[in-house]
């Protein structure tokens, strides 16, 4: 398991805990951040980067086609080049050009059929 994938998670967990914690108080951020030794930089930083991380998700969820499954990278965005073949399985899509690499391909088909 990647150890930094998880530590992101739990942050991510934590932060989330204690953002909706102060948002369902009374208290200012600053007093909040103060009554439990956070600094207010960091509570910004966690507030934003949950924002971009659900923003992202949500933007994944309307529109699967467009996003690679996690884990995955997209190595190329099409362009002018013209399409030879098009395979989406699951919500996966892998479009194939004139000028694919047959060796990143032949590895791709590869690790599909492991899946």
């Amino acid at each position: 398991m990647d150890m930094q994938k998880v530590t992101s998670e739990y942050r991510m967990t934590k932060w989330m805990q204690i953002i909706k914690e102060r948002q369902a108080g009374s208290q200012t951020i600053d007093e909040f951040c103060k009554e439990r030794d956070l600094s207010r930089h960091s509570y910004f930083y966690w507030q934003r980067k949950l924002r971009k991380a659900a923003c992202t998700e949500l933007a994944r969820m309307q529109d699967p086609v467009n996003y690679p499954p996690e884990g995955w990278i997209q190595l190329n965005q099409p362009g002018n080049e013209k399409e030879v073949l098009n395979v989406e399985i699951n919500g996966c899509c892998i479009n194939v050009y004139e000028g694919t690499n047959a060796e990143l391909l032949k590895n791709v088909c590869r690790i599909l059929r492991t899946l």
